[in-house]
């Protein structure tokens, strides 16, 4: 029998690879510049000198300021502070009139009734939250201490509704302390100005306090608070009639 010899199947040529593309980085952005580097004032610190100048000025202009809040005790006080907040003074003024006549302590608040309370504020924002804590705090007062409003930063921080600018507030027109009560105007002020930069309201508030002299303490946050509401406006601040512009470091004042 004749033997078979098989051919071996041929091979299939092999595809040369491709080759990979080089990868080519791309050239990195110039890191951003930060805002301060930006502002070339802002990181110049003001001098004590400068600062009394500052307050001397708010002094001489408006020697007795006085809070825009309508009261007629510490109490009133404490309730009209915890009203206003995200709220104006005018519309709160305009509210507590009447309800003060009718109220004017913790135990004639709870005798009105939280009900009858939001009738008389109900034309200022978030009123039935502030309607039910200013009856809270009422209850509260009167059974830890005794009635009158507290006159330490903790105990009138532990009062509902009330709280860190709650308290200076109280502290500083109630009771004469020196204290630094930051609202939306000191804020931007602060910060604005380069006198007291700050991330956060207490960062503002204790920046003010460490650079502002005793002298002025009283009557600081007045003058700051009425400087941002009428001069140092958030939007479009009037530089041309402010007392401090040759002073001021923000880049962008128009003077």
């Amino acid at each position: 029998m004749a033997k078979i010899t098989r051919k071996p199947a041929p091979r299939k040529a092999s595809v040369p690879k491709k080759k990979a593309k080089a990868i080519v980085a791309k050239p990195k952005a110039p890191a951003r510049k930060s805002l301060k580097a930006t502002r070339p004032n802002s990181t110049k610190p003001w001098t004590p000198a400068e600062i009394h100048e500052v307050f001397s000025r708010f002094r001489k202009a408006n020697p007795e300021p006085k809070g825009e809040l309508e009261h007629v005790n510490p109490f009133t006080l404490l309730v009209a502070v915890v009203l206003s907040a995200q709220a104006t003074d005018a519309g709160v003024n305009k509210a507590t009139r009447a309800l003060f006549e009718i109220a004017d302590t913790p135990q004639k608040m709870l005798d009105l009734g939280e009900e009858r309370l939001r009738e008389y504020i109900k034309t200022i924002g978030l009123y039935r939250t502030k309607a039910k804590n200013v009856i809270a705090l009422s209850a509260k007062v009167l059974s830890d201490f005794g009635g009158e409003v507290p006159r330490t930063r903790a105990e009138i921080e532990s009062l509902p509704g009330a709280g860190r600018k709650t308290a200076n507030v109280v502290l500083n027109m109630a009771f004469g302390e020196h204290t630094m009560a930051v609202d939306t105007h000191v804020f931007r002020v602060g910060n604005r100005t380069g006198m007291a930069p700050g991330k956060t309201p207490l960062e503002v508030e204790l920046g003010l306090e460490k650079v502002i002299p005793a002298e002025f303490m009283l009557h600081a946050h007045h003058w700051l608070i009425l400087h941002g509401r009428y001069t140092c406006l958030a939007r479009k601040p009037r530089c041309e009639v402010c007392l401090i512009n040759d002073l001021c470091r923000w880049p962008e004042k128009t003077v």
